[in-house]
């Protein structure tokens, strides 16, 4: 189940790497010149959060035509190739001068036990494929809430599984991430709120304690939960696997912000683009930087027109940072 269906059953939708360079501060005292500052992060094509309907050579394809860097794998698609088609499909990425993004994780940990066994029960297939093409990260999201299991209990859950998940993807070279949500109508919805922030994220993590597992940052979630800059120093790069980038509608009040009304990065400046990617920058974030509107018109475009869009919405974003 994704994060769209399970919370359309919440009842919760209102509506259905080539681095650039970016000149760095002056050296005071002397009025020498700038070092140059190399941008690590990339400008990442994940169809499905923006509407796409393709297959993953199609998606590389419009990768590749509209200026993304890097593109999401998909571990399903790849684990039903044979090797040499795995190899292929590598050699024709790397011959378009893009890397991979974020595999989606194919396992739903948040319900019940046995669709979380039969989940897992894929997985390590689909994590051999990703490492094969040389793909290293995979993320996920938290949903905020639950109707029957207090934090705790849920967190005991949580841990649990997630320390199973993270030692396969682990053994297979692959980074895991976790995205908090923190829309307030979300973790405020049912009888017990969970995780939504990035310190409680963090804390997740902690008690998983498996090496690889860090966490997904989204502008949004990142906005809608009060936190600043401040809160992203105190990650390093090893911690970040990931990064969605968004904007909110103008006039609405953080606490009636809806998850699936978003914009496009740099649409509004309503969320602050240019503190979340110049702390990246920062940090010499060297992921992918993805957007994830949830945007109606967007879905409605075909394929062209939605990459087209989002790719000049990014890069628009990130010249703020570059300039």
């Amino acid at each position: 189940m994704n994060r769209r269906e399970t919370l359309q059953r919440a009842g919760l939708f209102a509506l259905a790497s080539t681095p650039l360079l970016m000149a760095g501060a002056q050296d005071a005292g002397t009025g020498a010149a700038a070092k140059a500052r190399s941008r690590k992060f990339t400008i990442d094509l994940t169809p499905g959060a923006i509407g796409i309907k393709a297959s993953p050579p199609e998606v590389i394809e419009l990768a590749a035509r509209f200026g993304f860097e890097s593109v999401q794998p998909n571990g399903a698609y790849l684990a039903s190739l044979e090797a040499a088609e795995r190899k292929e499909m590598f050699a024709g990425l790397s011959e378009k001068g893009l890397v991979w993004g974020a595999a989606g994780l194919p396992v739903d940990f948040r319900g019940d036990e046995a669709r979380f066994r039969e989940g897992l029960a894929v997985l390590p297939e689909q994590a051999a494929a990703l490492q094969e093409v040389g793909a290293s990260r995979i993320s996920t999201w938290l949903k905020p809430f639950h109707d029957s299991l207090t934090y705790l209990a849920n967190f005991e859950q949580h841990s649990s599984r997630l320390r199973e998940i993270t030692r396969i993807l682990s053994d297979h070279g692959l980074r895991f991430g976790l995205e908090y949500v923190g829309t307030y109508n979300l973790w405020t919805s049912k009888r017990h709120a969970f995780v939504h922030t990035l310190a409680e994220t963090r804390e997740l993590i902690a008690e998983v304690d498996v090496p690889g597992l860090g966490v997904v940052l989204d502008s949004w979630h990142w906005h809608t939960a009060g936190e600043t800059a401040d809160d992203l120093l105190t990650l390093t790069n090893e911690d970040i696997v990931a990064c969605d980038l968004n904007d909110a509608p103008e006039g609405v009040a953080n606490e009636d912000l809806q998850d699936n009304r978003r914009e496009l990065p740099a649409a509004t400046g309503v969320i602050d683009a240019e503190a979340f990617l110049g702390t990246l920058l920062q940090l010499g974030y060297d992921g992918p930087v993805r957007a994830e509107p949830f945007n109606q018109p967007l879905n409605q475009l075909d394929n062209e027109a939605a990459a087209e869009a989002t790719a000049t919405a990014l890069k628009k974003a990130i010249a703020s940072v570059e300039r």
